[in-house]
């Protein structure tokens, strides 16, 4: 058996199989990955194709679709590899795509996860949005990226040098020793899918681990593949998860007041949504508000460190980008870019 097991998680996706895993196989022989595709129960014609073209790949067959992050509790739960890769289907990835992240994680015994700098498929001089070079959050749980603020993606010319600690890596593409996902139970099934990745990065912080971005491996992500942007479900999933995510892992003396602003917040994007008339998304905030209340009874909040991590932004990256002008990392106030440019590992 090898080391790693790079899997997908697959639904009704068979032509991005059919695109990208050629490229996959090639640059995956003889590296330490063995692939693997998991099926959320998929209606198209997925695994037929599958066991025509690629008889060798294993298949894990789920009994129906549990979503990105039940589907890989329910995938994983199978394996016993010393890694696993998260790929998503509609990725492409290039020589020496794995073995970068393999070798670091080998000689950082302190890191749980890493991935690869993430670049555009459709534009391949720039960064891709959901992971860019590199994942962060501000205070208030709004996340973005080295090389995204918000809708502002930039050239990736400036992608970094050395190996970076970050504070979340995209579950588009991410790099995770087994034993850590089975301690923290993997992926919370309650969010579904959409901010999955970074509750579970912001676990493994609170559990003392840390997280990298390696930047010799680079891969080109299309994004927007299962759910686009402008989808009023996509919304609901990423306002209704991303209180979830500051409920379960904030300290107890920041808890009340950072949801507290953050709804107030939340309130402007749905104004905002009534103003150019954009009503299902209104009405996905306002529903995911109310299925936020119903489900954090559910959640234990033991054992979360008294003190943020050291590399959330104290500021609000809302204020910032809309108010003062601060489009890109680089300009994030407080030297803050440039102080996490500096946390380079050897």
């Amino acid at each position: 058996m090898k080391r790693v097991a790079v899997v997908i998680l697959n639904w009704n996706g068979r032509h991005f199989l059919e695109k990208f895993l050629p490229a996959l196989v090639e640059h995956t022989a003889g590296t330490t990955g063995e692939i693997i595709v998991a099926d959320n129960a998929s209606t198209d014609d997925s695994i037929d194709f599958l066991k025509n073209k690629y008889p060798e790949i294993p298949l894990i067959l789920l009994e129906k679709n549990y979503g990105f992050a039940e589907g890989y509790n329910k995938a994983l739960e199978h394996l016993s590899h010393e890694y696993f890769l998260l790929l998503n289907s509609d990725i492409e990835v290039g020589e020496n795509w794995l073995e970068p992240m393999v070798s670091f994680l080998d000689t950082h015994s302190e890191f749980a996860a890493c991935g690869p700098v993430l670049l555009d498929y459709n534009h391949r001089t720039k960064y891709e949005y959901a992971g860019a070079a590199g994942g962060y959050m501000d205070k208030y749980g709004y996340t973005f990226c080295r090389g995204r603020v918000f809708n502002q993606v930039e050239s990736a010319d400036t992608i970094p040098g050395k190996t970076t600690e970050v504070f979340w890596t995209s579950g588009a593409c991410m790099l995770v020793r087994s034993a850590v996902y089975s301690e923290l139970d993997g992926l919370d099934p309650q969010f579904f899918a959409h901010m999955e990745e970074i509750d579970l990065c912001w676990r493994m912080k609170n559990h003392g681990y840390r997280l990298a971005l390696v930047p010799e491996s680079r891969v080109y992500h299309v994004g927007g593949g299962t759910l686009p942007k402008s989808n009023p479900f996509k919304t609901y999933l990423n306002f209704r998860n991303n209180l979830l995510l500051l409920y379960k892992n904030l300290p107890e003396r920041l808890l009340r007041k950072t949801i507290r602003k953050r709804m107030l917040l939340d309130g402007v994007s749905g104004i905002m949504f009534m103003l150019t008339l954009k009503f299902k998304d209104l009405q996905a905030v306002l529903k995911a508000h109310r299925s936020y209340r119903e489900m954090k009874p559910g959640y234990n909040r033991k054992n979360i460190p008294e003190a943020l991590p050291s590399d959330v932004y104290m500021a609000s990256v809302v204020f910032d980008y809309f108010l003062a002008g601060n489009k890109t990392f680089s300009q994030l106030r407080k030297n803050y870019g440039e102080e996490m440019n500096t946390r380079t590992i050897d």
